[in-house]
């Protein structure tokens, strides 16, 4: 207790820089725990086992899938309304149901145990909303998001690292292989968890410089809505399709790096990663010092628009051999992360700045999620029942395309909606909606 009483008020009067480095690390390591429960089945291939024509695995991704879709709606209720009080205990009890389902896919003989993916995926799909409950609302919060943003990108391929080790050297079957992943990350999750929680609720100087962070109601939630509807409508349509592309990666990798023949190294899951972590993370660094909301704002636009290009200029360049296999995973996942990453962290919480408005950027996050996540299911099913026989490798190719070249169009149209937006804002009409959102 006294300890905790002590990290706290250390927290309180530590300088930014200090109080920014603490809060990224732990939200950073605390994060990659809870990816140890969601992402580690996704290295075992499960190989030659098939129900009503879908492979078995494919069947597991489409239930994960459908829970933490189905969370992301639960969650915009939840979590724009999550009082600070809750945010610890919830935790704990949403991973303990997920490490929970992982015992019982383990015990439970398939293809029954495929359930079990879906009580997985439900409860880890709100974990998301209540770390960044903790760094939104700040003056460092670019720098904040970005290093929690920046877990998942390494995360994912340590925990895949992780339980390729243990199936390879621990002699540990693919069923057991995802509770036994999880539960080596349980003491180092309570931990961060613990840390975490020290920290203080973001100052009067931060509140002035990004607005204060209050939840929001149904009736907020819809007001918010229908006040800014064209431009969310443009962002969660690009959302949507780095959502998809990003869970098609993640979940099939292993089967794309054994298409271009790089397949036997645990550790590439890792190393490939790490430059992409870095690279995002200074790029999400660099925008907490622009000061100005308005320019922030127009910057993550920028940002997202490059990732998009990224993604369809590396593919072109690959599929004319002018780029090595290792090269082309490494730039097409910057380019997808570059456009995912600013979803996650810091685009909504300058979008809530820049137009002063009060709220809650986990609900605005959930709203985006909650479709982006339905769009995953959609590609896989597109991909099964549309091109069964195309190989994973040649389908990731032609999504990559999509993405950019659709994804170009929603984000540059998204950026003419709120630069529009922004230059009404004297309107008196404008002044009174907003008067009636606060």
């Amino acid at each position: 207790m006294k300890a905790s009483l002590s990290l706290h008020r250390w927290l309180q009067k530590t300088n930014a820089f200090w109080f920014t480095l603490y809060a990224a690390a732990t939200a950073f390591c605390l994060y990659t725990c809870v990816y140890a429960f969601r992402k580690a089945f996704s290295v075992a291939t499960f190989e030659g086992l098939v129900y009503l024509g879908i492979s078995y695995k494919v069947w597991l991704v489409i239930f994960q899938v459908l829970g933490y879709a189905l969370s992301k709606f639960i969650g915009i209720k939840i979590i724009s309304e999550l009082r600070s009080v809750s945010r610890k205990a919830g935790m704990m009890l949403l991973v303990g149901i997920a490490g929970v389902s992982l015992l019982l896919f383990a015990i439970v003989p398939p293809p029954f145990n495929i359930f079990f993916l879906f009580t997985n995926g439900l409860p880890l799909g709100m974990i998301w909303g209540i770390i960044f409950s903790y760094l939104e609302g700040r003056r460092t919060t670019e720098m904040l998001g970005a290093g929690l943003s920046v877990s998942f990108i390494f995360s994912s391929g340590f925990v895949k690292s992780v339980g390729a080790y243990v199936m390879l050297h621990w002699h540990v079957s693919e069923w057991w292989m995802p509770f036994v992943t999880g539960a080596i990350f349980v003491l180092p999750l309570l931990l961060f968890l613990f840390l975490l929680d020290q920290l203080p609720p973001p100052s009067a100087e931060d509140e002035a410089l990004r607005t204060k962070r209050l939840p929001m109601d149904g009736q907020q939630r819809k007001r918010f809505i229908l006040h800014f509807a064209p431009g969310l409508i443009l962002l969660i349509a690009s959302y949507t399709l780095l959502t998809a592309f990003r869970d098609f990666r993640d979940n099939f990798s292993v089967e794309i790096w054994n298409s271009l023949g790089f397949g036997d190294s645990p550790a590439l899951f890792t190393l490939t990663e790490i430059p992409i972590a870095i690279t995002v993370l200074l790029a999400m660094g660099c925008v907490m010092f622009i000061r100005s909301n308005r320019t922030a704002l127009a910057v993550n636009h920028y940002i997202i628009l490059s990732g998009m290009i990224i993604i369809g200029l590396s593919t072109y360049l690959f599929e004319r051999g002018h780029l090595s296999a290792p090269v082309w995973m490494v730039l097409s996942g910057l380019g997808l992360y570059l456009g995912y990453v600013p979803f996650n962290s810091i685009f909504f919480d300058r979008l809530l700045a820049t137009f002063r408005y009060a709220g809650t950027v986990g609900f605005v996050i959930y709203l985006a999620d909650s479709f982006g996540y339905l769009g995953s299911v959609g590609v896989l099913f597109y991909k099964e029942f549309g091109f069964k026989n195309l190989s994973w490798l040649n389908f990731f190719l032609q999504s990559s395309y999509i993405v950019s070249v659709a994804g170009s169009a929603f984000i540059l149209g998204s950026l003419s909606y709120f630069q529009w937006k922004y230059q009404t804002r004297q309107h008196p009409a404008y002044k009174a909606a907003m008067d009636a959102g606060t």
